[in-house]
Parts: structure tokens; sequence; C-alpha cells
């Protein structure tokens, strides 16, 4: 895919627009993935130029959308909410990457979503989730959440300490499906199968490894130590790419040097180059560039 085509696939993700209002210790949410609600001003950084090559994109951490509402302190990837840049709109069918730190005792009150794959990994603390499908649970680091929004879901996420903060990765992918059945699931990985080595946690299958959304996509983490080498191979064919977010240290990918909360897409190649330049932590997200 060269980098006109790229940019047109970008061009076509929903906007995902928001307003907020303050209600006791929870904000409540209006939030619809396809049409744009009234805006609030925000505060976020001016949109940047994204480095755009013939079949790569790199988003530096400090060019990321910034929110910081106090209680809530949220950086976008790709156009959130009031951070709006037409070249971030999306990597393939990967929509939203927010890199959220939500304060004790705070958190999102019940809000819908329909036709979304959303992915939550948690980093830090403990996330209780309640839906309209009765799911009540406490997500932490090492759990992966998901739920396939299809006909329409509401839900509401928050802190369940007042005093220690929930940084969590919220992640929003399109589905090849619509309007399917709502569905939730999570699920406890060993955070010791991740050590130098890429644990799968998401994919297309439900009897593979990790949990599964309606996409042709396949997640991994890995933790490694300074000087680790490994390769990741395209498992879903010439259509997907793949979303690198570094977590934690410095890695290089394909010749590309990468810092904490960088992000890196790739796409025409058959595998990655990894090496980590010091101890890391990567998130690997392969998805299609089709949506």
């Amino acid at each position: 895919m060269d980098r006109k085509a790229f940019l047109r696939n970008s061009l076509l993700g929903a906007g995902a627009l928001a307003t907020a209002r303050v209600s006791a210790a929870v904000i409540e949410n209006d939030i619809d993935e396809l049409r744009p609600l009234d805006l609030l001003g925000f505060n976020h950084i001016p949109n940047t130029q994204s480095k755009i090559m013939a079949n790569t994109v790199l988003h530096k951490a400090d060019t990321r959308g910034n929110a910081n509402h106090g209680w809530l302190n949220s950086y976008h990837t790709f156009s959130f909410a009031n951070y709006y840049n037409p070249e971030r709109m999306n990597f393939g069918v990967l929509r939203v990457l927010n890199d959220d730190t939500v304060m004790g005792g705070k958190g999102f009150g019940t809000h819908p979503h329909d036709n979304m794959e959303i992915i939550s990994i948690p980093l830090e603390g403990d996330l209780e989730h309640k839906d309209s499908m009765g799911n009540v649970a406490v997500i932490r680091n090492g759990d992966i959440q998901v739920m396939s929004a299809g006909t329409g879901i509401q839900h509401s996420e928050y802190n369940k300490n007042v005093d220690k903060t929930v940084k969590f990765l919220q992640i929003w992918v399109f589905p090849n499906k619509r309007n399917v059945t709502p569905r939730y699931d999570q699920i406890t990985l060993k955070l010791a199968d991740r050590k130098n080595k890429l644990q799968q946690i998401l994919s297309p299958n439900p009897n593979d490894a990790g949990v599964w959304i309606h996409q042709n996509a396949w997640f991994h983490l890995g933790t490694f130590d300074k000087g680790f080498k490994t390769q990741y191979r395209i498992k879903g064919g010439s259509g997907n790419g793949v979303y690198a977010f570094v977590l934690n240290g410095n890695i290089t990918i394909n010749g590309q040097t990468l810092g904490a909360r960088d992000g890196f897409g790739v796409w025409d190649v058959a595998q990655l180059d990894i090496q980590a330049d010091s101890k890391a932590e990567l998130l690997l997200m392969e998805v299609s560039m089709q949506i």
C-alpha cells in the first residue's frame, strides 16, 4: 500500500467525538463513534504532521493529542474527542488507541457503544466494569478485556480505589461484521509467559490464545531484556499491517528506533525485526489495512 492509499484509508475512519458532564465522582459520557457531538474545549496539543514514509508511519509520544480533565488524563494516538488530525484518523481498522490515567474514585459513567470491538489492557491499578449485559468485573494488570458492541451496549468504567490511580489502554477496532450480538469477555494471562517472547493476547479465533474479536487481527505483548532480538511474522496475509506501541524502554523495529509511548505502523512487509535497546515492554497490534 503506497502513501496515498494509506492516507485515503485513514480518512475513511469515523470520528469519535464525546461530551461529558460531572456527576459526583463519576463522569457521565455521551459517546457515539459515528456521529459528531458537541465539543468541549479539551486541552490538547496542536496538530502535528505524522512522519509517513513509503510503508511506515511514525507517531512520537510527544505528538499525541492530550485531554487532561484533572480526574482523567488521556493521550490519543489517533483523532479522538476534540483532538483532530486528518493524518491520524486510524491505522487500517485500528481506530482508537488511548493511553488513560484515571484518578482514585473517578471514572466514566454509563455510556453507549455500537459496532465496535473495544479492548482494554490495564497497566496499573483496579478498573471496575459494569455493562448492560449484566457483567460486573474488575480488571488488573495481566488481564485483557474485550467487548463486541455490535447492536449496542452500555457500560461504565471507574477506578475502584480512592487512593490509587488506574492506568489502562483503551483500544477500538472496526469490526468485519456489523450488528452482531453484543459480547463480553476477559481473561487473565501469566506475565511470565511474555518474558523475552511475544505472548498472543488477541486473535480472530475463539479457540486460539487470548481473547477474540470480529476482525482479522492479532495482538501480542512482550517484555524484553536489553539486547533481546526476535521476529514477528505477519499472520493475516498481505492485506494486514502492524502497529507497534512501546509501553516502556527503547526498541528498534525494522531499523526505526522507538522510545516509551512511541507508535510505529508498518505495512507491505512479511515480518518485523525487533531488538530491545534497553529493558522494554512492547504491544504489537496486527490489523487489516482495509476498512
